[in-house]
């Protein structure tokens, strides 16, 4: 046994920590439909840290439970408890103070542009995203009054987030569901923070 550990201890110590840290610690994550373009795009791998302190503007994954089924989110922390958030045609104010979200120019430039539904066109279809989905995200960016609009397609809102609960919204927020739609999310909901992307190789980066 004294042998056995010489030769093979440190090997297992290190196996031990890194499924340790597999479980509690970091796990990886994989971006699964287009709520979060062009931040994240489809079927891109990330790493997420399971014990950051969520801040504003932090990219999350979180469980959303909708209609009895539950699965795994990639979303922004817009809202933090108590915040008071209000958005008027594409202006972000939060506790009466504004906040420019500089992540969203992109594909904001494009819907003023009238570019914004060429590029849902566009996208490829996969076992996710139908034809009709893709035709739907079309017709979306044809008729919508802002980029940011609450369930109802209203640009101007105020939303008031509960103690404990976190507002969280996709990037791509003319297509995404998100907390507009689903409500808000517990912090227990919330499995970790987003910190580096490892897959496409050539987009290999840490997440802002």
């Amino acid at each position: 046994m004294k042998k056995f550990l010489k030769e093979w201890g440190l090997f297992l110590a290190i196996i031990i920590v890194v499924v340790l840290s597999r479980i509690f610690v970091w796990s990886l994550v994989v971006v699964d439909g287009h709520s979060m373009d062009p931040t994240l795009a489809d079927r891109e791998r990330m790493v997420i840290v399971k014990t950051s302190q969520i801040n504003r503007f932090d990219i999350v994954v979180a469980k959303e439970t909708n209609n009895g089924e539950t699965k795994d989110i990639v979303k922004r922390v817009i809202g933090m408890p108590g915040d008071v958030i209000k958005f008027d045609h594409d202006q972000l104010t939060i506790n009466n103070k504004i906040y420019k979200e500089p992540y969203l120019q992109n594909f904001q430039q494009q819907l003023k542009d009238g570019k914004l539904e060429k590029t849902y066109a566009a996208y490829p279809l996969t076992d996710a995203l139908t034809s009709q989905s893709r035709n739907f995200f079309v017709s979306l960016a044809q008729n919508t009054k802002a980029f940011t609009v609450d369930s109802t397609g209203n640009p101007v809102f105020t939303v008031t987030v509960p103690n404990g609960q976190y507002f969280l919204l996709g990037d791509n927020r003319v297509v995404s569901q998100d907390s507009r739609a689903v409500g808000t999310f517990k912090r227990s909901a919330i499995i970790g923070e987003a910190k580096l992307r490892i897959w496409p190789l050539n987009k290999i980066s840490l997440i802002n």
